[in-house]
């Protein structure tokens, strides 16, 4: 058997705290496992008919083996049912009840004990605090909701933290037309968890496209390891809760932008997970990409095809705000569409036809022909002369996979996602959740695109000491990098200053240069524009009560746009690094992008394109643009100090300023373990 075969394919079932009582959960149980075709055995200490006063008894008297125990007693008897199922070889248990961790220290002991059960006997456990699981397609429904039962067969398989959650998106999923291969609220999660699930999905012949609900991650490697496994073959959305939630600053701007919900999202993105923001986008997405999936690419081209122009206005837009390019149509083309549509009406993309005709089919057919269209998206008010669901089933469209929307009074949107269904095309309703369907597909396109390739080996000479780093070590660590830095001199004495006055081409910054000062500017500890020896001496003066130095002096480089790019170690997810609008304000606008690293060269190169901001970084207004590619090189190259250094907690270039000569790191910061004096001289290996 596979590792969850026991729990969500057994072949029989036993419910330890079965009851007659119809308010008892093992009463309710027992009801809900009427449609599963195994046996369900039935156990309570007080006997009587049909019940068995232990497992034992239970074990010996069914028609199999028993995989399954679900476990209807209180937090306190749990683990000694656990050791019950261990001695007769289930292999899976089920508990829904609370009174564990979440309620203090006694139940958290309860909770321990519970796990050390399951863990001694082999015994994989769902739970605790979850209202259950339910396979449709075997009629397994280990739930105590009302209304599980009817939830249609499908291909979806629901992964969900929350037990709750789990129901209610399942049900959103039934109203949406869509069945589910399987439904799991994970609970407390103190065996098997999100992860495991996954990984079972994956292999599941019946599972098209998974749906995962994350509120909280425990073990990050493992969960971006099991998504990663599962996109190879299948589409993975997710949603993550816990926005708000940013714990703890870390000591410098990057770890205080890698909140746990930010990097959440982008890690499972860098897994190949299509990330949505809210339930609703959830249902639409999963739907989709259920029923049709592109082949990767970097950018896909859509082309969309609207029967009315202000429904359609709204789908470019929102299309337009989610990066999916909309390339304008070849003139062969529109010399076809000029053809087949009426002269008023938009041909160059998208393709508005006025109100459906006869010759609706061919104007689909023909945009699909164009060559940079890889995606079609077809929208219309539901019409008595078209059924436009059957219309583009039946259009040869090159290929090219298509979402259809549509809008139009409930029997007729109902009859048409009827067709949809039967004709295996994927539809949405509504402008909106059409155009959320096509971002999806685009989506999971590119993370499929950005995932190829393989992960290059750390730089050589990685190795680095321990002990505090100043400034002006850290940039001469860059250095060895290839990471440009500015000219300069670092001086422990005010004479130096001066004198390095001499030696460096103006105008000229001056910092204090201690390694436990990491937000310099905040402390008044940078003056710049200095141009001769009397401006750096009154800049040295107005630093006295910062200290006796040392001090930093540079050249003032070019200016231009300015980006951080940093390191650190999650304590969840491990080594990342990210990249942002850097500069001064870079926790105001928050706008950056996180990687697992090591990453893949074409994940670290598209870190910019995923900043809001990123029309800064590519040039706005004639500033200086910066080449996608070296700045992933940087974040690589930080990366890689991370990971070869256990000691390094965390590397900061902030800003990077992006300058008509190249990247240029102002400002560097490296956090270690070390309590090693300041003094101490740091090195490289």
């Amino acid at each position: 058997m596979n590792r969850l075969d026991a729990l969500l394919s057994p072949r029989h079932v036993v419910i330890i705290g079965a009851s007659t009582d119809p308010t008892k959960l093992g009463a309710v149980m027992a009801a809900s496992l009427q449609s599963f075709d195994g046996h369900v055995a039935l156990v309570n200490p007080r006997g009587g008919e049909g019940f068995h006063a232990d497992v034992q008894s239970a074990s010996a008297a069914s028609p199999g083996p028993l995989d399954l125990a679900i476990v209807c007693v209180p937090a306190s008897a749990c683990a000694a049912a656990i050791r019950e199922c261990a001695a007769v070889g289930i292999g899976a248990a089920l508990v829904c009840a609370g009174g564990f961790a979440e309620v203090g220290e006694q139940g958290a002991a309860i909770q321990e004990e519970l796990t050390v059960a399951a863990r001694e006997g082999g015994v994989r456990l769902l739970g605790p605090n979850t209202s259950g699981f339910f396979v449709p397609r075997t009629g397994l429904t280990a739930s105590f909701v009302p209304g599980v039962a009817d939830i249609d067969e499908g291909c979806i398989g629901l992964v969900a933290a929350s037990g709750g959650l789990n129901h209610a998106l399942a049900f959103a999923l039934q109203r949406a037309g869509t069945g589910l291969s399987l439904g799991i609220g994970i609970g407390a999660g103190i065996d098997v968890d999100s992860s495991d699930a996954v990984e079972h999905l994956t292999l599941d012949p019946h599972t098209t496209a998974i749906a995962l609900h994350i509120e909280t991650v425990s073990e990050g490697q493992r969960l971006l390891a099991a998504v990663r496994a599962a996109t190879t073959v299948k589409p993975v959305v997710a949603l993550v809760v816990g926005q708000h939630d940013v714990g703890d600053f870390a000591a410098s701007h990057t770890g205080a932008l890698a909140t746990s919900w930010r990097t959440t999202r982008a890690l499972l993105r860098q897994a190949g997970a299509v990330i949505v923001d809210d339930e609703q986008e959830l249902i639409v997405a999963v739907s989709t990409l259920s029923v049709t999936r592109l082949d990767p690419s970097a950018d896909p081209g859509v082309a969309l095809v609207t029967g009315q122009a202000g429904p359609g206005l709204v789908i470019a837009d929102t299309l337009q705000d989610r990066a999916v390019r909309l390339p304008t149509l070849e003139s062969q083309t529109q010399m076809r569409l000029a053809q087949l549509l009426p002269p008023l009406t938009y041909q160059q993309n998208p393709v508005d036809t006025g109100r459906p005709g006869a010759t609706y089919g061919d104007v689909v057919a023909a945009t699909a022909a164009d060559p940079q269209v890889e995606l079609l998206a077809v929208y219309g008010i539901t019409e008595p002369v078209l059924d436009l669901p059957a219309v583009v089933a039946a259009t040869d469209r090159s290929g090219v996979p298509v979402v259809i929307g549509i809008d139009g009074p409930l029997r007729e949107v109902e009859l048409g996602r009827a067709t949809a269904t039967r004709v295996g095309l994927p539809i949405a309703i509504g402008a909106t959740p059409l155009a959320q369907a096509v971002a999806a597909v685009v989506n999971d396109s590119r993370g499929q695109h950005l995932r190829a390739g393989s992960v290059p080996a750390a730089h050589d000479g990685a190795r680095i000491d321990a002990g505090l780093w100043d400034e002006a070590g850290a940039k001469d660590l860059l250095d060895t990098l290839g990471i440009a830095t500015p000219r300069r001199r670092r001086c422990t004495t005010p004479e130096d200053v001066l004198a390095s006055v001499d030696e460096l081409n103006g105008p000229l910054v001056l910092k204090i240069c201690d390694p436990l000062v990491l937000h310099k500017s905040d402390v008044g500890g940078v003056q710049v524009g200095l141009r001769d020896r009397a401006e750096v001496a009154a800049a040295l003066t107005s630093m006295v009560e910062l200290g006796n130095g040392p001090w930093l002096v540079e050249e003032t480089s070019s200016a231009g746009p300015e980006l951080v790019v940093g390191a650190r170690r999650d304590p969840v997810f491990g080594p990342v690094v990210v990249v942002g609008i850097g500069g001064t304000s870079t926790e105001v606008y928050g706008d950056v992008a996180i990687l697992s690293v090591p990453a893949t060269p074409r994940q670290l190169a598209s870190m910019t394109r995923d900043l809001i901001g990123r029309a800064l970084v590519e040039g706005h207004r004639g500033s200086a643009s910066a080449d996608p590619v070296a700045v992933g090189d940087v974040a690589r190259a930080l990366g890689d100090i991370l990971c070869a250094n256990d000691h390094v907690v965390e590397l900061e270039i902030n800003p990077l300023r992006i300058t008509a000569q190249g990247l240029v790191a102002l400002d560097a910061v490296i956090i270690t373990t070390s309590t090693s004096p300041a003094s101490e001289r740091q090195g490289i290996r």
